[in-house]
C-alpha cells in the first residue's frame, strides 16, 4: 500500500471526536503516517480528557496508525524548519508533522487553519479537513 499523507495530531483528534471533516480523515487514514511527536500529542489530548489508558491505547489501535520514528534525522527536519514557521507561531509537533511531510514527499493532513500559508514556505502540500 502506498502511503497517501502524513496526518497531523488535530486530524486524528477530529476523526475520535466526530466532528466536522472526520469522514475526510477516515478516508485517507488508510496507507497514511504519522509521527510518533503527533501520536504523543494525541494521547497527551486523550490524557487530559481523562481517558485511562487503557481505552485510549484501543482507541488508537483501532485506526491502525502507521507511526514513523522520531530520530536524529527527524530532529534535524524539524530544527531547520523553526526560522521559516516562526512567523506563523507552529508548534514543535506541528514541525514534526510538516518536516515528516518533507521528508516522505507527501501532502500533510491537518485541521489547523494556521498551516494555510505554511505549506508554500516549507514547500509541503497542506490539506486542510474543513
Amino acid at each position: 500500500m502506498s502511503e497517501r499523507y502524513v496526518l497531523d495530531a488535530s486530524a486524528i483528534l477530529c476523526l475520535i471526536n466526530g466532528e466536522m471533516g472526520a469522514a475526510r480523515v477516515e478516508e485517507a487514514l488508510a496507507g497514511s503516517v504519522i509521527s510518533a511527536v503527533n501520536l504523543s500529542e494525541i494521547v497527551a489530548k486523550l490524557n487530559e480528557l481523562e481517558t485511562d489508558r487503557a481505552k485510549a491505547e484501543r482507541m488508537l489501535a483501532s485506526l491502525d496508525l502507521r507511526v514513523r520514528s522520531f530520530d536524529t534525522n527527524a530532529a534535524y527536519a524539524v530544527g531547520r524548519l523553526r526560522a521559516p514557521t516562526k512567523p506563523f507561531g507552529l508548534s514543535f509537533a506541528d514541525r514534526a508533522c510538516l518536516a515528516l511531510a518533507q521528508v516522505e514527499g507527501l501532502p500533510a493532513l491537518t485541521a489547523d487553519k494556521a498551516w494555510q500559508d505554511v505549506g508554500e514556505t516549507v514547500g509541503v502540500s497542506v490539506e486542510l479537513i474543513r
